[in-house]
């Protein structure tokens, strides 16, 4: 038995109570991608971004682990509501214009000493500023710095778009006026590097793509280095208390962490290890966050059809966005229809030896965005289901 084929027993197993739709994380595929993103940090702390777990209780149960403290999230109410929670450390990664989050955030002392936003520009301070009515809690402000590698003089840019602050000047211009400012300290920088973090250096079948992404990284990885070094001294000049520096992603770790100018690095991807996580030549993780479909209809020999399963995940459209049949291994999509909203046909041998009612095992293109599909996450031991624990939309919080 191959050991995928061994994790399908036990996953058949462990459910066999309960009906699919189901989603599982496998705590023991979890735990061990938590020590390695801790090894490959090299003694420096992860925050842990919320948005690819989406699940209070996986989030408490990473955060008691050594190497990592403190949440980053994707809302400014979901920032608020974890800062509610108990969530004592949360970097909102985003700029926002919730005017009503930002009332409460400067009205309510607990949020406030809690939650730290992120701002690229004076007008977001402005906005913040005309949010307050009458509240008068100090806003804790982390900058964004952007990281795109640019080529040819700026004509070819590669990287999100994301900040419009590049330069050492820009930064420290803005650092002033948010030091100026009343109601308001400057506490954090963060520069994520998603053209390194978040792109695949080993794609199978295109080895020649792949080449030429690991030598866009590399020369990504000097250039970033160098300008995010002068970027914290200029700001660390304006604001000598900075806390924190904050870069990374998952599949940077141990890159970013060798930056003396960063302190911290974010990983949340790496704890569930989807689809898009399989290509990269520097770390291997297990997948630990699976979901089930039904087998409803078996139309003919070699096919099955399983219930819904069209969970394509955020990006350009493409095939890397949708889930992957993984167990039984050998299953896939039938190319006319793919998997649909409502029903997926499945082509392969496996589908044979496949039962009404079995379950297909699949990985989603990307992490947290599973939970928007399930209300609970069944967490697995061995083969037994030890907990069942609700998702953010199982909480009735749907923040995006």
């Amino acid at each position: 038995m191959t050991p995928r084929a061994a994790d399908r027993a036990r996953y058949d197993r462990a459910t066999a109570a309960l009906d699919a739709p189901l989603a599982i994380v496998d705590l023991e595929a979890f735990d061990a991608n938590a020590d390695d993103l801790v090894r490959r940090a090299g003694g420096k702390p992860i925050r842990v971004a919320s948005k690819s777990v989406r699940c209070r209780a996986l989030l408490d149960r990473v955060l008691a682990r050594d190497g990592f403290a403190g949440v980053m999230s994707f809302t400014l109410a979901e920032s608020l509501w974890l800062a509610r929670a108990g969530f004592e450390d949360v970097l909102l990664a985003y700029p926002s214009a919730d005017r009503a989050g930002f009332g409460e955030l400067t009205r309510d002392p607990k949020p406030a000493a809690a939650v730290t936003v992120m701002v690229d520009d004076v007008a977001q301070l402005d906005l913040i500023d005309a949010a307050r009515a009458g509240g008068t809690e100090e806003v804790r402000v982390c900058l964004e710095m952007d990281t795109s590698l640019r080529l040819l003089g700026g004509r070819v840019r590669i990287g999100a778009r994301r900040s419009p602050l590049r330069t050492p000047a820009q930064l420290a211009e803005l650092a002033r006026s948010v030091v100026r400012r009343p109601g308001f300290r400057l506490v954090g920088l963060m520069a994520y590097e998603g053209h390194v973090a978040g792109v695949g250096d080993a794609v199978t079948g295109r080895p020649l793509r792949s080449r030429a992404v690991r030598a866009m990284q590399a020369v990504a990885r000097r250039e970033l280095a160098e300008r995010r070094a002068a970027v914290v001294g200029a700001v660390r000049a304006v604001a000598p208390e900075l806390e924190f520096v904050n870069g990374g992603g998952t599949g940077s770790v141990q890159h970013t962490a060798a930056e003396a100018a960063v302190t911290e690095i974010a990983a949340g991807s790496g704890l569930y290890v989807p689809r898009l996580f399989d290509d990269y030549s520097s770390f291997r993780g297990r997948p630990a966050a699976l979901f089930a479909q039904p087998v409803v209809r078996r139309p003919g020999v070699g096919i099955v059809t399983v219930l819904g399963g069209g969970y394509p995940a955020s990006g350009a459209a493409g095939r890397d966005r949708l889930p992957v049949p993984y167990l039984p291994e050998g299953l896939r999509y039938e190319p006319q229809e793919g998997p649909g909203e409502v029903q997926t046909p499945l082509l392969g041998s496996p589908a044979d030896d496949l039962r009404i009612g079995d379950k297909v095992w699949f990985r989603h293109a990307k992490a947290g965005e599973l939970c928007e599909r399930f209300e609970a996450l069944h967490l697995v031991e061995g083969d037994r289901v030890v907990d069942t624990v609700p998702t953010y939309r199982g909480e009735g919080r749907t923040f995006l």
